[in-house]
């Protein structure tokens, strides 16, 4: 369906997907707390979208396509940063050479819970917008 091909709701579902790959990794970094020689994982996708967007690689226009023969103008799924897992390797706390702290985690994955929460709500707010065209109500 063409409604949901626009720029922003792209961006919008690789935000959500970018919010769960985190929750797992910051899942797994806690759970693994304890565990020598454990190295922390982290989700880059956000710093990924705000280059491609300042290169102007990620265009806002889509064009139509009348024709299979056509070229994609605009966005297209090839062009849109994927979420990428990042291991640090260079920090060590404590004597078992862990670098997880518990605490940072706990914070990281309080405010991915609540990014997270805002991305479904402005899908859920896009999808609604796209009802109340297509229907001509409120």
């Amino acid at each position: 369906m063409e409604i949901l091909n626009s720029a922003s709701f792209q961006r919008l579902q690789g935000a959500v997907k970018a919010s769960e790959m985190r929750q797992r990794v910051i899942s797994n970094n806690i759970a693994n707390v304890e565990t020598p020689h454990f190295k922390r994982a982290e989700v880059i996708f956000e710093s990924m979208l705000e280059q491609s967007l300042k290169s102007g690689s990620l265009e806002n226009h889509v064009g139509k396509k009348t024709d299979s023969r056509h070229f994609d103008i605009g966005i297209t799924s090839g062009n849109m940063p994927i979420p990428k897992v990042v291991v640090d390797e260079r920090t060590v706390m404590g004597n078992h050479k862990n670098n997880v702290d518990v605490d940072s985690e706990m914070s990281l994955l309080a405010k991915n819970q609540l990014n997270y929460s805002f991305y479904v709500q402005q899908l859920n707010h896009e999808m609604k917008m796209m009802n109340i065209a297509i229907e001509g109500r409120g």
